[in-house]
């Protein structure tokens, strides 16, 4: 079985295309025989809507997405894949995932079926330091490679920190999809790599790529005149999960979650009592902008802290891991930054 390939590069560093053999069963072999051919479209497979809806906006109607995790009830965290699931990945051009332990579901089935190119949003963004917190206990990817192609045997051996300071409670924030410069990286790869495996196509998908980024920079201009707008005078929130991190960091915001809430919430454990009641406390003395809540995940101890939160008046902002129905990546991330500007009064 081939090895599948992983890309990993720094921020804001295009993927190369030199060193990508063709070989094995099915990806980019069968890929540039479409190509050659003017056949059938390139086939995508990412791990949840979020990606599948930047690579369709990449590809156009030239290529055809398959998101595994596509739907507000799933939980990313804990999906078990399919049958179908694997199928799809067996048959996949290209696949993407977020990595940085958050879909492990999707690196294994790459591994088992020998997908050649998988592109990974946390490497790309080059925000992980290596050996980071970030890589949840017991993740494997037996086949995983630094950008020099040697095995890193678990860790991201290349991987480069871009100077960027880590996110969430002292530990990788995975929840990359939140931050929007990470996501004109990732569209830049998926760019070129989609002109590799379709080359009479590649100005078309350059050309989607620039203006998904060119969407994405009035977004980036408002969270930042949010964050200029108060200078060092940071307004506090709490989250019951840090899954919107990245953007309300952007948005000049501090996080003062607990920590041993936070740890708990992300470890799928009970939030210890202490914890809990510190949260409430935080939660309703009147200190904070806004509790940022992820209702995809919650349980009865989130619950408990939307409760109190709803009593004392504070407002509540609610943030997904996947696309909501009829939303495009750009129009979702514009509907949460009109969220943050109405919480702050904006």
């Amino acid at each position: 079985m081939p090895v599948p390939r992983r890309l990993a590069l720094p921020a804001l560093v295009a993927v190369s295309a030199l060193g990508l053999a063709a070989c094995g069963d099915g990806g980019s072999d069968a890929a540039d025989g479409q190509a050659d051919a003017g056949g059938g479209a390139i086939t995508v497979v990412t791990a949840t809507n979020v990606y599948g809806g930047i690579a369709a906006a990449v590809g156009g109607d030239d290529v055809e997405v398959t998101s595994v995790v596509n739907s507000l009830s799933q939980d990313p965290h804990s999906y078990e894949p399919t049958v179908q699931d694997k199928l799809s990945v067996s048959e996949a051009d290209l696949v993407i995932e977020n990595g940085g332990g958050y879909d492990t579901f999707l690196g294994r089935l790459a591994d088992e079926t020998g997908v050649e190119t998988v592109l990974n949003a946390v490497e790309l963004s080059g925000l992980q330091e290596p050996g980071s917190a970030g890589e949840h206990a017991g993740e494997e990817h037996a086949g995983e490679e630094d950008a020099g192609g040697e095995h890193a045997d678990g860790e991201h051996a290349g991987e480069e920190h871009a100077g960027e300071e880590e996110h969430g409670h002292g530990t990788f924030n995975e929840h990359l999809w939140y931050d929007l410069p990470a996501m004109a990286t990732l569209a830049d790869a998926i760019a070129d790599e989609l002109a590799r495996l379709d080359e009479p196509n590649a100005d078309a998908y350059r050309e989607r790529a620039d203006a998904f980024i060119e969407d994405l920079q009035p977004l980036q201009d408002r969270l930042a005149a949010l964050a200029s707008a108060r200078g060092s005078d940071r307004a506090q929130v709490a989250v019951t999960e840090p899954v919107p991190a990245y953007l309300l960091e952007a948005a000049g915001l501090e996080d003062v979650t607990p920590e041993d809430f936070i740890e708990a919430i992300e470890e799928e454990s009970d939030v210890p009592v202490a914890a809990l009641e510190e949260m409430k406390a935080l939660v309703s003395g009147g200190s904070l902008a806004f509790l940022a809540y992820n209702g995809q995940t919650e349980g009865a101890q989130t619950e408990a802290v939307r409760s109190v939160a709803d009593q004392a008046g504070l407002p509540v902002v609610e943030f997904t891991e996947t696309l909501p129905d009829g939303e495009d990546y750009v129009s979702w991330m514009a509907g949460n930054t009109d969220s943050i500007e109405a919480a702050l009064g904006s």
